[in-house]
């Protein structure tokens, strides 16, 4: 293949490249198919087809991006891992984590952005629902000792998250370290160390070496089994601020899912400071939002109900050319914010079911996933559609 060949794959990754950073796209897809291939991005968490080159391109193409990556561009029968990094745009440089895996028709890749944090690590950057919200995370965040878990399923930004909080806590006067599978972002002033489980390196390995390097401050990126759960509450036990993280579709089922996994519910109980449920929803565009024609017995059905179905106006997507047609512009998070009282503490010492767990949260004025996504919608940040696509009903 000479450079003749290969100029056209290097323009087009170079033109793909900068239109996902100007449309803040987080991945880029390359899928072969049995004629031809195409290119998507994921924007705001929805995939959208931005090309369909020459089928002749395709082997160029995915080789280039195996260079740069440097993944061993003989190797076509299993998935291979690497990153790059290029100058999108003269003066700004992304890296990117890229993924191959063999499909009947080819070797599809995925580009994964890892520079798409706000400037602003705070909470505002969270878009926490109100000052309520907020000052409850701060205050779990800033306790000397305690587990606090972010959960929600892949792509609903805990790790934002959890780096959030760790720039929150970074100074000085403290040991912060984390363990992360892998660690995409690079936080001056943290310890950060990538799991490798081929070496040995494991979330559970990496936390037992964490606790002889004299931590304030400790991240697991998840919670996967018994073993790292278990490190992870011994340390949160005894005297230091544990972080991580947990696949559960709400807060209130974060609880379950670790006593199912092994952890004993008194160190549970003694150590769970509080679990945050977290969803993105896609932001209408607030160029072209328009009006939506939604009746009072809709919005009764969606959830509002007494004061809330009046004094406001429900606004659905239209599409312009600032949102290149999607009627949707960035993300905001809605969250399910549970701190852990002392009645949920006696619950989860009786092992009471997630259900259970979930009542005593409202008790507590616990607002659930949909009951925070709703609130969005009536301060008109996103649709009734948008809301019912991210949250199920409570």
């Amino acid at each position: 293949m000479n450079s003749a060949d290969d100029a056209p794959a290097v323009r087009l990754l170079a033109e793909l490249l900068q239109d996902a950073s100007q449309r803040n796209a987080s991945d880029l897809h390359v899928e072969p198919a049995e004629h031809g291939w195409r290119i998507r991005l994921r924007i705001d968490g929805v995939l959208h087809e931005v090309a369909r080159p020459p089928a002749h391109l395709r082997d160029a193409f995915v080789t280039r991006i195996k260079v740069l990556a440097r993944l061993d561009i003989a190797e076509r029968r299993v998935p291979q891992d690497g990153r790059l990094r290029l100058a999108v745009t003269p003066g700004k440089v992304e890296d990117y984590r890229v993924n191959s895996l063999p499909t009947l028709f080819g070797e599809k890749l995925v580009l994964r952005r890892l520079d798409a944090l706000p400037p602003d690590l705070s909470l505002d950057s969270l878009g926490l629902l109100d000052t309520k919200q907020a000052a409850l995370v701060d205050a779990a965040i800033r306790s000397p000792h305690g587990l606090v878990l972010v959960t929600g399923p892949t792509g609903s930004g805990k790790t934002l998250s959890l780096y959030c909080f760790l720039q929150m806590l970074n100074s000085e006067s403290r040991n912060v370290c984390s363990v992360e599978d892998p660690a995409e972002i690079q936080l001056a002033g943290i310890n950060q160390v990538g799991v490798r489980e081929k070496a040995g390196l494991t979330f559970a390995v990496a936390l037992r070496a964490f606790l002889r390097q004299d931590p304030d401050v400790i991240m697991v990126g998840e919670i996967r089994d018994e073993e790292t759960a278990d490190v992870a509450l011994k340390a949160a036990q005894t005297g230091h601020l544990v972080l991580s993280t947990l696949h559960t579709n709400d807060a209130p089922a974060a609880i379950t899912r670790l006593i199912d996994i092994g952890v004993a519910p008194y160190n549970l109980a003694a150590a769970l400071r509080m679990v945050t449920a977290q969803r993105l929803v896609r932001r209408l565009c607030a160029n072209c939002r328009r009006p939506a024609a939604e009746s009072p017995s809709a919005l009764r059905a969606a959830g509002f109900a007494g004061d809330a179905l009046t004094g406001w106006t429900p606004f659905a997507a239209t599409g312009c050319a600032a949102c290149h047609g999607i009627g949707y512009r960035g993300r905001v998070g809605v969250h399910q914010v549970m701190p852990v009282s002392d009645a949920m503490r006696e619950l989860i010492v009786a092992r009471a079911s997630a259900h259970a767990i979930a009542r005593q949260a409202r008790t507590d004025g616990v607002l659930t996933l949909r009951e925070a996504a709703l609130a969005r919608v009536r301060d008109g940040t996103t649709s009734l559609a948008e809301a019912f696509s991210a949250t199920e009903a409570s």
